[in-house]
């Protein structure tokens, strides 16, 4: 068995046609279906179906095709390992970041950089729901951000510090002349949310819902915390963002945050990466820096 057969293989699984896929390999047709053939026999089973269309895997197409996604994984890890080793702790990090929690990369990168100045960074600020894919393919290396009660799957955390999640409004909102706003309160109002695959999102109707009320009615919905904050303080809706965020806007959007009698969201904030995976010293060193500044 051949490693670029493997490769050949799988590009020939992600495009599902042996022509587009010898195109992209720079190889023709034959010699594309010449090294199908010759895995097949290595492995002695049938990998993919011709059909109309082009190629489907079978069943032990399928199987080989995740081990195959693993061992892209562990050979991007090994490359990534053998540059550091030669190059000392010059490296180059792939960081995830929430827009609440970016604001976190750029101090613990130059800190990162009084020991390691050629250490370069990209960082991607959106939410899990893109991150936990990237990081699991080995498009990242760490995200930085919220973490679910249950640890993704493939995936290891170090928590960092508990964020207290709260409801805020217009200053100018009724119920902001009240001293204490009670969850039946805001089961009135309409809200201006992040999307509903987001943490936050869940843990506000969730709790909602154990309280026998009714889920929060969405008028607003953005990623871009700059755009809920703007909205909630021009408007009468209601927002659901991290105190330290309200806080620093608060003066600027005049903003008055509830206190909700009886209830309190206070979240862990940590980093996540690839269980098992290569973590080169500036991504350690990273951590460490992160875990520092939060204690």
């Amino acid at each position: 068995m051949e490693l670029r057969d493997i490769e050949y293989f799988a590009v020939v699984a992600e495009h599902g046609n042996v022509t587009r896929a010898s195109e992209v390999l720079g190889l023709s047709p034959p010699a594309l279906s010449k090294s199908l053939r010759r895995l097949e026999k290595a492995v002695q089973a049938r990998l993919v179906m011709r059909t109309p269309k082009g190629v489907e895997l079978t069943a032990v197409g399928s199987a080989l095709l995740t081990q195959v996604r693993r061992i892209r994984l562990t050979l991007g890890d090994v490359m990534r390992e053998a540059t550091d080793l030669s190059q000392g702790r010059v490296g180059h990090l792939r960081i995830g970041a929430s827009p609440v929690h970016a604001e976190l990369v750029p101090a613990a990168y130059s800190a990162l950089l009084e020991s390691a100045p050629r250490v370069t960074l990209a960082i991607t600020v959106t939410d899990n729901d893109v991150m936990i894919p990237a990081l699991r393919k080995g498009e990242l290396d760490l995200i930085v951000n919220y973490l679910a009660e249950s640890p993704y799957e493939g995936c290891e955390t170090e928590p960092l510090y508990n964020d207290e999640i709260v409801v805020f409004a217009s200053a100018r909102h009724p119920l902001a002349q009240k001293r204490a706003v009670t969850m039946a309160d805001l089961a009135k109002e309409r809200w201006a949310l992040s999307p509903v695959n987001m943490l936050p999102w869940h843990w506000l109707f969730r709790a909602f819902q154990d309280r026998g009320l009714p889920p929060p009615q969405v008028a607003f919905e953005t990623r871009s915390i700059r755009l809920r904050l703007q909205t909630v303080a021009s408007s009468r809706l209601v927002g659901f963002l991290a105190r330290r965020i309200v806080g620093e806007a608060a003066a600027r959007f005049a903003l008055k945050v509830f206190s909700i009698k009886g209830v309190t969201w206070r979240r862990r904030v940590g980093v996540i990466f690839r269980k098992d995976a290569y973590l080169s010293p500036a991504a350690r060193r990273f951590i460490e820096i992160l875990k520092a500044t939060a204690r």
